[in-house]
């Protein structure tokens, strides 16, 4: 995809799309991060689109550079996270592709000195969000959000600034892999849960296998 329809019908371009996640229908929602000029900005959403080319709409706009994305385990819930303002901004699922609001509820927002990139959800339904930047909770890391809006579940610091990006894996998926993108590593470490396994997942097992 280039463009998609905004909610009034017209065409909007693509400028920068980032992460995905797919839901059960087969259908996958995606954020468009933008990109960030000298002198101006873009200033983009979220979408949602079939894998066969025939749909693409947005269905959230405006953010200030989405950037991660996920659903809940029983996927209800569609997760965003935003980059400079290191929020997390939690939406109803109503059906594929539609939403019961376009306006999210604020589930997180995270201290002075943090930005947010990619985001899993694990099994225990917390959303677990690489974190850049350095401030009261350490240097780089993943914040890992209560879903419920009560907060920061805990704090796992890498000790690298621009901590950008988690998945689950590994036996019964308890390994965590994070790209830690200042020392240019990627780390694994025992989570203390299984991680979520996303939808459609199994079909990408014989290709890993083939590659191994």
């Amino acid at each position: 995809y280039t463009a998609g329809i905004d909610i009034a019908g017209n065409v909007v371009p693509l400028r920068g799309p980032n992460d995905l996640v797919f839901d059960s229908s087969g259908g996958f929602w995606f954020t468009d991060h933008g990109k960030v000029r000298e002198r101006d900005r873009d200033v983009t959403g979220v979408f949602y689109a079939k894998i066969d080319g025939s749909f693409c709409k947005e269905v959230i706009f405006p953010l200030n550079s989405p950037n991660g994305i996920g659903l809940s385990p029983d996927g209800k819930v569609l997760y965003v996270a935003e980059t400079p303002t290191g929020r997390i901004y939690k939406y109803q699922v109503k059906s594929p592709g539609v939403l019961e609001s376009e306006r999210g509820r604020l589930l997180y927002s995270a201290p002075e000195g943090y930005m947010f990139d990619s985001l899993a959800v694990d099994g225990e339904g917390n959303i677990c969000v690489a974190t850049l930047g350095k401030g009261s909770l350490g240097k780089g890391g993943i914040s890992v959000i209560k879903a419920d809006g009560s907060g920061l579940h805990s704090f796992l610091e890498t000790k690298d600034f621009f901590t950008t990006n988690i998945c689950f894996g590994g036996k019964e998926l308890r390994d965590a892999y994070v790209t830690l993108s200042g020392s240019g590593k990627l780390v694994r470490t025992q989570w203390h849960c299984k991680g979520h396994r996303c939808n459609f997942e199994e079909l990408l097992r014989p290709a890993m296998k083939s590659n191994l």
